[in-house]
């Protein structure tokens, strides 16, 4: 899913114009890079939490010629989904969409099939 389309579906679903859809995600989005880049963590019920983490600096070394490198503290962001979400991408599929999947032995049009 892109940007564009969280746009579209916004539109779609809440009738607001194509210009207020942007403004309403670029605002979301700002939002949270700023409170991010900050070092605060971002919590939203039933998607997950964005955290940040804190590295501290490691002296590294070059695998090519073993020279010592000083690595600086970095900070890492981590993704963890709730469990309302996590239970719903792990549901099994229903059984519908299982069924209009084709089968191994159906052959498309066109197909010669693995006779010789």
């Amino acid at each position: 899913m892109l940007k564009s389309d969280l746009i579209n579906i916004l539109v779609a679903k809440r009738g607001v114009t194509q210009k207020q859809a942007e403004a309403t995600i670029e605002t979301i989005f700002e939002s949270m890079k700023d409170a991010l880049c900050r070092g605060e963590n971002i919590e939203i019920r039933g998607l997950g939490a964005f955290h940040v983490k804190n590295y501290q600096g490691y002296q590294g070394r070059n695998p090519k010629t073993g020279v010592v490198i000083p690595v600086k503290p970095k900070r890492g962001l981590l993704f963890r989904t709730g469990k309302e979400l996590r239970d719903r991408v792990n549901r099994p599929a229903p059984q519908q969409a299982q069924n209009e999947l084709p089968s191994p032995e159906s052959k498309g049009p066109g197909s010669t099939g693995t006779g010789l």
